[in-house]
């Protein structure tokens, strides 16, 4: 949604007496061309606001802290930008003997083979054996940092992979938002929270949808079990959506793990809301007869009108840098995630895409103008 600058943040200021001129001309001057000049704008008014409350050093501490380790985040990642990352949460005491070890080191390793980064929090168990199969070059840690002794594992702790938070949820937030997919191993409550709070924010759509994969080993139930209890106490009480199991896959094997991720993006490749339209990128465009399907099967995400097919036309506050992606545009609902993930399976089954146009080739007609 486009951005709109908060008309209190000048009045309080305009309130005040205080002239403000000055700071525009410093951003203007700083970042003349930059369309993010609103949002500049209003940051830096709300620590000027704060300034002239002058209330509490802790506040101003806790903000001061959060802005550097926010943009100290943003720097570090920027270069990683291009890539596909996978978040891997799992116990930090799964013993090496375990077979959940192996299969979390095989894992990193079959996401490194399909060039896909590997997120963990840094520690030991689950997030070491999976940073070990990746290997240095296809892992990144986000470590915390504590009053006590604490080391991260050895694949990353010494490297520029490495990159500290001093705050649990800025550490939380980029879990989610660099990651293109999430897999949940077993673990103990940090393993549990992260991942209802992973469900909560792509259920709410305060987070991209993006896949999910449950990894347990052959014979394991701790999933299923899991998976029991979310449908016999939460679907069966209607405290949430049946549909909102589609967001979750169990899988057996780091293949399959993989092999899910890598099928998510087969053809979607990203979305976003521009005003009211819900916006899907995808790498091919449907074939007719899908996109009909897609309006009789899929009309209940709608609010009203038509799925549109269309190539990138310079929409406002879209990203040309995607502009080859065909655009599938739509009212959605906001509200059912799981059936969104069910319309994103759909774009992704190769019988469902446009055959490409066969070539036609001119070999005669050059071969009429050749002088002989």
């Amino acid at each position: 949604m486009p951005y709109q600058p908060s008309e209190l943040l000048s009045s309080h200021f305009k309130n005040n007496g205080i002239d403000l001129s000055k700071l525009e001309e410093q951003l203007t001057l700083v970042a003349p061309d930059s369309p993010n000049l609103p949002l500049y704008r209003d940051m830096m008014l709300t620590v000027l606001r704060m300034a002239h409350d002058d209330s509490n050093r802790w506040n101003a501490k806790i903000t001061l802290q959060a802005l550097r380790e926010l943009d100290h985040a943003f720097r570090t990642l920027e270069q990683y930008k291009g890539r596909r990352k996978v978040t891997v949460f799992g116990s930090a005491r799964t013993p090496i003997e375990h077979p959940m070890y192996a299969l979390a080191r095989e894992l990193g390793a079959t996401l490194a083979r399909s060039n896909l980064m590997v997120i963990t929090g840094a520690g030991g168990g689950i997030m070491a054996a999976a940073h070990e199969g990746a290997g240095v070059e296809h892992s990144l840690g986000f470590n915390i940092t504590l009053p006590f002794e604490q080391h991260a594992n050895s694949t990353v702790d010494g490297t520029d992979k490495l990159l500290p938070f001093h705050f649990f949820f800025i550490r939380k937030l980029f879990f989610v938002k660099e990651a293109d997919a999430l897999v949940l191993c077993p673990g103990g409550f940090g393993t549990l929270d992260e991942a209802l709070e992973v469900l909560t924010l792509i259920q709410t759509g305060k987070s991209p949808l993006v896949p999910v994969v449950l990894l347990d080993s052959p014979g394991g139930n701790f999933w299923l079990d899991a998976l029991n209890f979310i449908t016999r106490q939460l679907e069966e009480n209607r405290y949430i959506l049946p549909s909102d199991l589609k967001l979750l896959r169990l899988v057996q094997s780091a293949e399959e793990a993989v092999e899910e991720i890598n099928q998510f993006y087969s053809n979607y490749h990203s979305s976003r809301w521009l005003k009211n339209q819900f916006v899907i990128r995808m790498h091919h465009p449907l074939s007719e007869g899908a996109l009909l399907d897609l309006q009789e099967g899929f009309a209940d995400l709608r609010l009203s009108g038509q799925y549109h097919q269309h190539a990138y036309a310079g929409e406002h506050h879209d990203e040309p840098r995607f502009s080859h992606l065909t655009r599938l545009t739509f009212a959605f609902n906001g509200r059912d995630q799981g059936r969104l993930r069910e319309l994103v399976d759909f774009i992704n089954l190769s019988e469902n895409w446009a055959k490409p146009e066969p070539m036609h080739t001119t070999q005669r007609a050059r071969e009429a103008l050749r002088v002989t």
